[in-house]
């Protein structure tokens, strides 16, 4: 299906590039679990789109690992030969130092409607949008059907209850009642779910003003709790939090080892693949359902230095029509970003839409990391390296968050300007 939408992208581009030939260089980061479904297989097919019907434009694309690819755009900045675009994990730092063109120069006026407002409004930076959504997704709580079954549970809606099934659970010999994945690898993520859900006014990272809060009253008892409650009680699994990542977390739920945790949509395929019997619920909060979810999204942003505003702009009102956003969001089990792509998986009866739909109902009202913070990339990499210390036996909550925000507020004094 072509939308209505992506037949005026493709339409409107006809002729607007001019005649001359332009290059324009793309790096994007890989999606993909192996070479044979890299994105560089979605961004070839789209690419060769897109040429067949503007024969001035040439677009070469670069695709990358997640763990190189941020490093090597910020290379290409610093030797002074910048991509055109790049598809990463942050903007903020380039917007600051004046190098990317606002998504208004780039975009037409449908396609930055057609935007989720709480994701464009997460790429702005000084209150002007640069960071360009590409792809989302939500957190949700997984659980193992088929422990649940033998211990006699259902799925928790409070953290009382979350903490009696996983007591139920390590009754039944359960490896890990409830993996919480406080290691290096993602720690930031597993720390803001747990902190949107502590109630009593918990709000993540930051207050409704951006003001850094991590060592808040609600905050410290959230990790006071879980310090006390799960893991002190020996209800986390035989891994210490601090040293337990993400993708280990995963890999044991497949595995069958994990009652419940906090997953996004790639879990899906990957248990599945192992015939885990698993179900989703929202993630439960203190006294009731969590106040919000934590949303994450990438980001697509267009450099200035080679000026090709006109070609960049129309080859990403191409990039985001309804047909190319369903396209990547199904190929890797991701959220869409526009609201037209949105509508279209939300109403699909097919079952890998439907899978989808738990995440896809908590997105227009998730809350995302700080991304249009400078200050962001440095607080999230001190929470990964020291937040597993507030739940290890005889650490302190207080002090752990103390750090953490004077580190918050020192990286974030240069973002005032």
């Amino acid at each position: 299906m072509v939308s209505a939408l992506g037949m005026t992208a493709v339409l409107s581009g006809c002729g607007s590039t001019g005649s001359s030939d332009v290059t324009l260089r793309l790096v994007a980061a890989d999606y993909g679990d192996s070479a044979a479904h890299s994105s560089k297989k979605y961004w070839d097919a789209l690419v060769k789109e897109y040429e067949s019907k503007h024969p001035g434009v040439k677009v070469d694309v670069s695709v990358y690992s997640w763990n190189d690819v941020d490093a090597k755009v910020k290379n290409m900045v610093a030797a002074g030969h910048a991509p055109d675009l790049a598809q990463i994990g942050a903007y903020a730092d380039y917007a600051a130092a004046g190098k990317l063109y606002p998504a208004s120069e780039l975009l037409s006026i449908r396609t930055q409607a057609d935007f989720l407002s709480q994701l464009s409004d997460a790429g702005q930076w000084n209150h002007t949008q640069y960071g360009i959504p590409f792809a989302g997704s939500t957190r949700v709580l997984f659980y193992n059907k088929t422990l649940f079954t033998k211990a006699g549970i259902t799925p928790p809606t409070t953290w009382d209850e979350l903490a009696a099934d996983a007591r139920a659970l390590k009754a039944k010999g359960v490896k890990y009642p409830v993996a919480l994945p406080l290691g290096p690898e993602e720690a930031q993520a597993e720390t803001m779910q747990w902190l949107l859900s502590g109630g009593n006014g918990g709000t993540g990272y930051t207050d409704d003003i951006g003001t850094y809060t991590i060592d808040s009253a609600p905050n410290v008892n959230t990790f006071t709790w879980l310090r006390d409650e799960l893991v002190g009680k020996g209800l986390t699994g035989p891994v210490a939090p601090g040293k337990l990542n993400r993708a280990d977390a995963f890999a044991a739920f497949a595995d069958g080892q994990v009652g419940m945790l906090n997953g996004h949509p790639t879990l899906i395929q990957q248990a599945e693949k192992k015939g885990v019997k698993f179900g989703m619920v929202p993630m439960p909060g203190r006294t009731g359902k969590s106040r919000a979810s934590m949303g994450v999204t990438d980001w697509m942003m267009a450099f200035k230095q080679n000026g090709h505003a006109e070609q960049t702009g129309d080859f990403l009102n191409f990039v985001y029509s309804e047909k190319n956003v369903l396209a990547f969001s199904r190929e890797y089990g991701l959220l869409p970003v526009t609201g037209s792509a949105s509508n279209t998986m939300s109403d699909s009866d097919s079952p890998a839409d439907q899978a989808l739909h738990p995440f896809l109902e908590q997105l227009p009202t998730s809350e995302l990391y700080p991304v249009g913070k400078t200050s962001w990339a440095a607080v999230s990499a001190a929470v990964k390296q020291n937040i597993g210390q507030a739940v290890a036996p005889g650490g302190s909550p207080s002090a752990v968050l103390s750090r953490l925000q004077a580190t918050a507020t020192a990286a974030d004094s240069g973002d005032a300007s």
